[in-house]
């Protein structure tokens, strides 16, 4: 065989290979007077991927969605203001994104879904767990607060002066990429520390009342107390806990291997009766 019919089937597989490769499927829905961006990859029981503050799909979660995406059917959306979502003139609120994901949700015919979410993304799925359990039938969630008194000591004073440069470079370079409008990324940022210190969190009898087992995630240097997750892990019904070690609050971009192979088997274990 010569070196040109080498290239030529070469060329042939990558060709093959494209073909074969699933590709997203991104749209928007209306959704509480947002345009919401979402995208769908996968086949099976549905799993809705929430991300953190300021973050995109592709920056908070492409390191994990590929290996949920062989088992599950994922569901991922951005929320208000954040990526292919653009702002409109209301304040983030905790509430609201819940009931925004909720609502996305509703439309797209979706209910005992598993979640995972990163930041607040995981406190949207804490939400949902409560107020509208027929959603949730598991959750992982990562670098959680359910009150802001299990942030570490500084951060919530840090937060009022919060500015779109004290952002990871990623973040910033994504939005600009996605974003309907770029320049709005300091907007999105000073809605976002306004938000977190605006929440009242939710009680511990809340969280007393969740039906569905919930994986609480965290890293060793989270922004989220260590202690904080484990009081969160002892209130659960049904909790499971899991202290990432060498790992900042942005551990699912950090440990994707890690974080993935606990989160999927989680999932896939069967229901607690």
């Amino acid at each position: 065989m010569t070196m040109a019919s080498i290239a030529a089937w070469r060329c042939l597989l990558a060709a093959l290979l494209a073909f074969a490769t699933p590709v997203l499927a991104g749209d928007y829905a209306s959704v509480n007077g947002l345009k919401m961006y979402y995208e769908v990859e996968g086949k099976g029981r549905p799993l809705v991927l929430l991300q953190g503050g300021a973050c995109t799909i592709e920056v908070c979660l492409g390191k994990l969605r590929p290996a949920f995406a062989k088992s599950w059917r994922t569901i991922a959306p951005e929320l208000q203001g954040h990526g292919r979502t653009a702002d409109i003139d209301r304040p983030l609120s905790m509430d609201q994104l819940t009931e925004d994901v909720a609502a996305l949700l509703r439309q797209l015919k979706v209910r005992n879904a598993d979640f995972f979410g990163f930041s607040i993304g995981g406190g949207i799925a804490l939400r949902l767990a409560i107020k509208h359990p027929e959603l949730v039938r598991k959750a992982v969630i990562s670098g959680v607060q359910y009150s802001n008194d299990g942030l570490i000591p500084g951060l919530v004073d840090n937060l009022k002066t919060l500015k779109a440069e004290d952002m990871p470079p990623q973040f910033r370079e994504a939005y600009a990429r996605v974003a309907p409008d770029p320049s709005m990324f300091p907007v999105l940022v000073a809605k976002i520390g306004a938000m977190v210190l605006a929440d009242k969190g939710v009680s511990p009898e809340e969280i007393k009342s969740i039906k569905a087992p919930i994986l609480v995630m965290v890293g060793d240097a989270d922004f989220v107390r260590p202690e904080h997750a484990m009081e969160m892990f002892r209130l659960l019904p049904h909790g499971n806990l899991a202290v990432v070690p060498l790992s900042t609050h942005f551990v699912p971009m950090e440990h994707p291997q890690w974080v993935g192979s606990m989160a999927r088997a989680f999932l896939a274990a069967p229901a607690e009766k």
